[in-house]
């Protein structure tokens, strides 16, 4: 099957795709929180979706989550309308302040554009914080201390680079704090095939060769699956040997029937072995994406992640080790 067509997709002359809209988009509004889209970096053409609890509790002030979609680093924004829906409900439920990061796409904008724009993120948010002007519509009732970097998929992987570069910049990011990372399904490969991605190639939400092609046109051309933005794990001491130290405490989930989950355990170890504080939810039932289908997952995901981020998870500081759900 031509993957292409699999992803419904065409690669124009210009290197540019041509995508389906299937996904619609949602408008900044909704009824359970505040929307707003705020500028980011207009240079870049990228921008954040403000989700905020309609009714912020005046004390204590609310965690931030800056959040980084799935798409394989290809498809979707954050106004399609699954990626509104969800960073709705994480914000109305935790309830947490979040901040959907509108990243540039592959291949147009090939890696490390989107990690680019997740630091331009944390840069933006820093800025807001110290000048303290008046027009950030959720000032009075954040906690700059407590910023968590969530992504699903493509996402996670984005959140989990954006940490790195946070932890080897030469200026402090204070007042705002990198409190820990939510990595939900990251995805990652390598040229070696696992046996999770042999058992599930023909996988309906992920099948190998749309994988293989997502990142095909994510990555630097010329590289392989092996290079670093795609397989960690191959490239952990030029990676974490500076920064392990500094990462933050870590949640990595991910699904059995998930062709990436070999990926995701290895990852989690590799953490660990690091020194960093991971808790994993390895174990549950289900499939790629499945909290954009299930509404039952979808209640999993955010009370793991309101576990985490106040601390009910029994993770702590850093360097306890691998904690399991």
């Amino acid at each position: 099957m031509d993957p292409y067509k699999l992803l419904r997709i065409s690669h124009n002359p210009d290197g540019s795709l041509t995508r389906s809209d299937l996904v619609p988009i949602s408008p900044p509004s909704d009824p359970a929180v505040h929307c707003q889209d705020l500028p980011l970096n207009p240079t870049r053409g990228t921008t954040f979706r403000l989700f905020l609890p309609r009714q912020p509790p005046p004390a204590p002030k609310l965690p931030l989550i800056l959040y980084f979609h799935g798409g394989g680093f290809i498809f979707l924004r954050a106004a399609s309308g699954p990626i509104h829906a969800a960073c709705a409900r994480l914000a109305a439920s935790l309830p947490a302040i979040v901040l959907s990061v509108d990243y540039r796409l592959a291949p147009e904008h090939r890696l490390p554009a989107a990690y680019d724009d997740a630091l331009d993120a944390l840069l933006w948010l820093r800025s807001r914080a110290v000048d303290g002007r008046g027009d950030l519509p959720f000032r009075d009732c954040a906690d700059f201390s407590r910023c968590f970097l969530m992504g699903t998929s493509a996402g996670g992987n984005i959140a989990f680079y954006a940490a790195i570069r946070a932890a080897t910049l030469t200026d402090s990011l204070h007042p705002v704090k990198i409190a820990g990372l939510v990595l939900d399904q990251p995805y990652f490969g390598g040229v070696e095939r696992t046996e999770s991605e042999e058992r599930m190639k023909e996988d309906k939400i992920i099948p190998l060769i749309a994988n293989d092609l997502m990142w095909e046109l994510a990555l630097p051309e010329g590289v392989n699956r092996d290079h670093e933005y795609c397989n960690p794990m191959a490239n952990e001491a030029k990676l974490l040997a500076a920064a392990a130290g500094y990462l933050p405490r870590c949640l990595v989930r991910g699904h059995i029937g998930d062709p990436l989950s070999d990926r995701q355990r290895e990852f989690a170890g590799m953490l660990e072995r690091r020194g960093v504080s991971v808790v994993a939810r390895m174990e549950s039932e289900g499939f790629h994406g499945i909290e954009m289908f299930d509404a039952t997952k979808e209640e999993e995901l955010v009370a793991d992640v309101r576990r985490f981020l106040y601390f009910e998870d029994g993770g702590g500081s850093p360097g306890v080790g691998l904690q399991r759900l």
